[in-house]
């Protein structure tokens, strides 16, 4: 049985990944990016880089296509432009880089760290206003809080 990591790093050696000084740099030369985050609503609005679309992971798919509810028609034209896909820690991004790439988009990258290392590279993050977040609220909201029955010691082999 493969579990998510496997899943992870089976997708690693078909997709680009960035560190956030790269996309700092990025940023700096003026480079035309779509920041794509792929977090859930009520993570986006909590938090997230400046000028980036929020397309949730479980719809990503559909909305990178015509005639599906979902379609996000300045995604579905951005199929030769460089995306950065988002997520929290850099782990959803991956995944989300892998279909967009079988979906024919030629320039995907995911940020490795996540937001959370974009936060911790001590670079912007704003809120659903647009407002710029505190770092410690940032801090506190990266804070990981598992329960124990989340912990892998529960995992019955």
């Amino acid at each position: 049985m493969q579990h998510f990591i496997d899943l992870m790093k089976d997708c690693l050696g078909e997709i680009k990944e960035i560190f956030p000084w790269d996309l700092e740099e990025w940023f700096e030369e003026g480079k035309e990016l779509m920041i794509l985050d792929v977090r859930e609503p009520y993570e986006f609005d909590a938090m997230h880089i400046p000028n980036s679309i929020n397309v949730p992971r479980g719809i990503l798919e559909s909305a990178c296509d015509y005639d599906y509810e979902e379609t996000i028609p300045e995604l579905v034209q951005a199929r030769e432009r460089e995306i950065v896909i988002v997520c929290r820690s850099g782990y959803r991004s991956i995944l989300a880089a892998s279909s967009m790439q079988r979906l024919g988009y030629e320039h995907v990258y995911s940020l490795k760290t996540g937001v959370r290392g974009w936060m911790e590279y001590e670079q912007p993050l704003v809120d659903t206003d647009e407002k710029p977040v505190d770092e410690d609220a940032a801090d506190e909201y990266f804070s990981v809080r598992l329960r124990p029955e989340q912990m892998s010691s529960h995992y019955k082999k």
